[in-house]
């Protein structure tokens, strides 16, 4: 019997070992991996999905980390949390640009959609944030599923191809409904 495996892509974030804790507390094995792992190296491991994590580069920065857009073309499913939303919406034909004001705590998230990550999760709860940059142009092909007061994409999802984002961190316990929104990224 084969293993099935999420693995994270790790751009540096404070959380990615929690991030790991999460999806095994959901009784799926996780490995945390560099996030420039090749794509070729990264389809022999066979994943069931992969996850980009956060991390405290900017998307805007010329030099900031970005994976081998190879992954893009594994057909597994793909969940970006904070950071890694943003190197989805700028690989994928998106713009991210610094924001206005910063969003850091405690914020109020309201779902646009129910569908996908937040299928059976109310219409709008209390989700913890840290990030300087938003999404300004979706990627093609993309919708916004959530937002909050200062973010007006705090979710994104292609639903055909699988990929989804979240500019706040589901890992964390001050998120009220992060646990079901990791639930259904991974099942």
């Amino acid at each position: 019997m084969t293993r099935q495996t999420i693995l994270i892509l790790d751009f540096g974030s404070q959380y990615t070992q929690l991030i790991a804790r999460r999806v095994r507390e959901n009784k799926v094995f996780s490995r945390i991996i560099p996030y420039n792992t090749p794509a070729a190296e990264i389809a022999k491991l066979t994943p069931k999905g992969l996850i980009l994590s956060g991390g405290p580069a900017s998307v805007t920065d010329k030099k900031s980390p970005v994976p081998d857009k190879g992954i893009f073309k594994l057909g597994v499913p793909i969940l970006g949390i904070c950071y890694g939303m943003q190197v989805i919406t700028e690989m994928l034909g998106g713009k991210v640009k610094h924001a206005k004001e910063r969003e850091f705590g405690k914020v109020e998230l309201f779902v646009d959609s129910n569908r996908d990550l937040f299928s059976h999760v109310p219409g709008n709860f209390t989700c913890w944030a840290s990030h300087g940059d938003h999404v300004s142009k979706l990627p093609p092909g993309f919708s916004v599923s959530a937002h909050t007061m200062n973010a007006p994409t705090a979710s994104i999802s292609n639903t055909h191809r699988e990929i989804y984002g979240v500019q706040f961190h589901p890992e964390v316990t001050h998120t009220e409904k992060g646990t079901q929104v990791l639930g259904n990224s991974l099942f």
